[in-house]
């Protein structure tokens, strides 16, 4: 079984305790706090799942008359289409209660193999141009180099030290079933 992951709040310390048994309540409280959180997001998802499934049921039989609707119209504008595009030179037609249209969808590119198609491509002159070569800074290797880079020896480029987090993990104590 997986452990559940742990939850952290990060904050900047604005009121002081004045001692340890008060820090010790803070984080207990801290960690109730969260909870009841969570409880209330859980609610909140539970309620949204509800109001989902009541809508939906409310909508299947419309969806089903608009779907059994498009389908006749579409049924009878095939069959009329050379009268409604006059004769091919438009793609829509405007009728009393709205527009029809026939789109094609936008043209797309669907590679299967992609190392096979690279290879082609790179074989041959003509098509080379087809290969995208994509330059950008290894950000990884300059943290992992940090000393070479550390007195600005290129110029647009500093390494920024993170900032310090103070971080609060309230022991996790698993949400009672409501």
């Amino acid at each position: 079984m997986s452990k559940p992951k742990k939850t952290r709040v990060k904050t900047s310390a604005q009121i002081a305790a004045q001692n340890k048994d008060e820090v010790i309540t803070f984080i207990r409280e801290i960690g109730d706090k969260m909870r009841e959180v969570k409880r209330l997001e859980t609610n909140m998802n539970d309620g949204i799942a509800e109001l989902q499934e009541k809508y939906a049921e409310q909508s299947a039989p419309l969806n089903a008359r608009i779907s059994e609707l498009s389908s006749a119209v579409q049924l009878w504008c095939e069959a009329n289409r050379s009268e409604l595009t006059n004769n091919g030179r438009v793609k829509f037609a405007d009728l009393v209660t709205g527009v029809i249209k026939w789109r094609n969808d936008t043209p797309k590119v669907s590679v299967t193999g992609v190392q096979a198609v690279l290879a082609l491509l790179r074989n041959d002159p003509e098509l080379e141009r087809f290969i995208r070569v994509k330059e950008e800074i290894n950000k990884e290797a300059i943290l992992n180099e940090r000393d070479k880079f550390d007195k600005g020896q290129v110029a647009g480029l500093k390494i920024v030290e993170g900032k310090e987090q103070f971080v609060i993990e309230p022991h996790d104590q698993q949400l009672a079933q409501v």
